[in-house]
């Protein structure tokens, strides 16, 4: 990807500053350059200094395991830029800083040959200056952080708190679910039981019936006959 699609958002100063702290994976090595006068190496293979992408981080104030994300890089890249002043700063040092970071120098020679480098650009002799302007970016940090905490409780309290108050309302609802499932099923247990002995008295209501039938049947057939009897007796013997 190029270098202007990567920092699209980014003005000259913004990618200028990203690139004090961000080592881009595309970009090579910066060329060592002498800065004026530099002193002499103290002893071979220092230790660099490496951009911020270069150093463990540490961990987050939440305790969470982030990662440098490219949108809040260039976001913070240009809250910087947003906050540089006229004339050499913290990122004039920063940058000569950076420019002498392959060369064999020790740590403390390197700080030493960029503030020597930073003074010859036009910068402030009074290291205090310097260290000002370094904390006027992290006070603009700070600020900025303070504005996105604000942003990512919003975004709980809306996102979030709205989930939890919809999973709040179905749980409820669940439970009222549950309460009337279990009363359904207790219901449809009492039914099923009234209709097992429903069953049973039915059988037991159409014998009762039935035989209440046959003994009419019978009872009726006693008294038909008996009259039928009679009628064939008087035909009989009165004339």
């Amino acid at each position: 990807m190029a270098e202007q699609e990567k920092n699209s958002g980014l003005d000259t100063l913004g990618r200028k500053i990203l690139s004090l702290f961000i080592k881009e994976e595309s970009a090579a090595a910066p060329a060592a350059t002498a800065p004026v006068n530099a002193p002499p190496a103290a002893r071979p293979a220092p230790a660099p200094i490496q951009p911020i992408q270069q150093v463990p981080q540490a961990p987050s104030a939440t305790g969470g395991n982030g990662t440098v994300d490219n949108k809040f890089v260039e976001h913070l890249a240009s809250v910087l830029a947003k906050s540089n002043p006229q004339g050499p700063d913290y990122f004039e040092f920063r940058e000569a800083l950076k420019n002498l970071a392959n060369l064999d120098l020790s740590e403390d020679k390197q700080y030493q040959a960029a503030w020597a480098s930073f003074k010859a650009m036009g910068g402030s002799p009074d290291v205090s200056l310097l260290v000002n302007s370094a904390n006027q970016y992290l006070t603009a940090l700070n600020a900025d952080r303070e504005a996105f905490a604000k942003t990512v409780d919003g975004a709980m309290n809306d996102r979030v708190g709205g989930l939890s108050n919809e999973q709040n309302q179905l749980k409820a609802e669940n439970e009222q679910l549950a309460k009337q499932i279990l009363e359904l099923q207790k219901r449809i247990d009492t039914n099923n039981e009234r209709l097992t002995k429903i069953g049973g008295e039915l059988e037991e209501q159409r014998q009762r019936i039935l035989q209440n039938r046959d003994n009419y049947e019978a009872t009726l057939a006693v008294f038909v006959g008996q009259i039928k009897r009679d009628l064939l007796k008087l035909g009989e013997y009165i004339k």
